[in-house]
């Protein structure tokens, strides 16, 4: 992790874009998961460990700025830091780059650990927690 911001790149594909060939609106969220999934597993507490242990992190809520758009075939990099961590959230910042480095898109979401099984906020297990502890930072992603 460069400046503790996680560098996740990809192409735009066509089917992100509309006819004008920009990406879509909604696929910037859908980039924020890809980004997140890459820094869990690069910190190494991927999804799929929370899940076997009866855990979720659920969306609660996401923001999203548009400053330019990505367009097709380019190559985007998505730099995802966690903001914040406490006791049954976690929050995550992203900034979106182009080819050039300019700022495409930022975004933030927050996230709160539930049960599986009931569906109810609970704690984030110390284990799971430290390290998004390790690598949180201030209130934006920095490259």
């Amino acid at each position: 992790m460069h400046n503790r911001a996680h560098p996740t790149t990809l192409r735009v594909r066509y089917a992100e874009t509309d006819q004008m060939g920009v990406v879509h609106h909604a696929v910037y969220p859908v980039w924020f998961e890809v980004g997140r999934t890459a820094l869990s597993h690069a910190i190494g507490r991927p999804y799929s460990e929370w899940e076997r242990r009866g855990l979720l992190l659920m969306v609660a809520e996401l923001a999203c700025r548009y400053r330019k758009p990505a367009r097709y075939d380019e190559e985007v990099t998505i730099w995802t830091q966690v903001c914040e961590i406490a006791s049954r959230k976690v929050v995550f910042a992203y900034t979106i780059t182009g080819p050039n480095g300019e700022v495409l898109v930022e975004g933030e979401t927050c996230h709160v650990a539930v049960s599986r099984a009931s569906g109810r906020p609970v704690s984030i297990p110390p284990d799971l927690r430290a390290p998004f502890e390790r690598v949180a930072r201030g209130r934006r992603p920095s490259r």
